[in-house]
């Protein structure tokens, strides 16, 4: 398996698993939406993530939760850039993933510094993603979802859900192959067109997504699978998180991307121990 990924020139070795932060720039983020308006609160919580061990800084303009609302690519834009450029100044060596499902966003993040895009879609939901990621020639996380955030409820419906998700990555990964993209990653899509059971069942299951022979992202930082299942609420989750994490280090996981770094980190680390 490749198991580095090169970031604006520097190769970051994935085979101990990283960390990325979660910095979420909407109102309506299920967990942590509005919460950083201000240019101190979002330095504040970087600067905090940075020294709990975050290799990765993934910050996100376009609220993906169920449900939420369509954003025009003018207000994502107007979002996301100044926070990138705020990050970097004050941080210029840490690595920021952007999170969006735009080609024409992707790009002005990569020109505004940030080195990875997060794309829920995989290139599904813009067909000129994946060649903009060529150009670009940037890591690209591609992860499982059907449908829109808006109507992905509705897609949670599979014959066989493991073999449906590989073989989604495989008819992905050719294609961004065929373009010449070098470093992929993959994501399950945790909560994303999948019931309850379905996100266990794809947990349970996750180390056969290792035949893509590609560094595996896992998101279930205080998803709904944590806290429906503990009759509690996101911000009783991170326990929760931290049990399933742990889960999914077991089972492969090369990143967490997640809202508690130190909690993480402390996975990572017990984990170590047992290998």
């Amino acid at each position: 398996m490749t198991k580095t990924i090169n970031c604006k020139g520097r190769l970051i070795d994935l085979s101990t698993p990283r960390v990325m932060g979660i910095l979420n720039v909407t109102p309506d983020s299920f967990y942590d939406g509005g919460m950083y308006k201000q240019d101190s609160d979002i330095l504040n919580k970087v600067e905090k993530m940075i020294i709990e061990g975050a290799t990765f800084i993934d910050i996100g303009a376009y609220s993906s939760r169920p449900d939420a609302d369509h954003i025009s690519e003018e207000e994502e834009l107007k979002r996301i850039l100044p926070v990138i450029n705020l990050v970097l100044n004050k941080f210029p060596d840490i690595i920021i993933s952007a999170d969006t499902f735009r080609s024409n966003v992707a790009r002005k993040c990569i020109e505004a510094g940030a080195a990875i895009i997060n794309d829920i879609s995989a290139g599904n939901l813009d067909s000129n993603l994946l060649k903009t990621i060529a150009k670009l020639q940037v890591p690209f996380i591609m992860m499982h979802m059907k449908g829109k955030p808006q109507t992905m409820k509705n897609f949670a419906d599979y014959k066989d859900l493991l073999k449906e998700v590989l073989l989604y990555f495989s008819e992905r990964i050719v294609a961004a192959r065929k373009l010449g993209i070098i470093d992929l990653i993959v994501d399950p899509g945790f909560g994303f067109s999948k019931s309850i059971a379905q996100n266990f069942e794809l947990l349970n299951k996750l180390e056969h997504l290792q035949i893509t022979d590609l560094p595996v992202l896992v998101g279930i930082s205080r998803k709904s699978m944590i806290y429906k299942t503990l009759r509690s609420s996101p911000n009783e989750a991170l326990n929760g998180t931290s049990v399933l994490n742990t889960i999914a280090l077991q089972k492969g996981a090369s990143i967490l991307r997640v809202h508690d770094v130190k909690e993480a980190m402390e996975c990572i680390k017990l984990t170590s121990q047992l290998k």
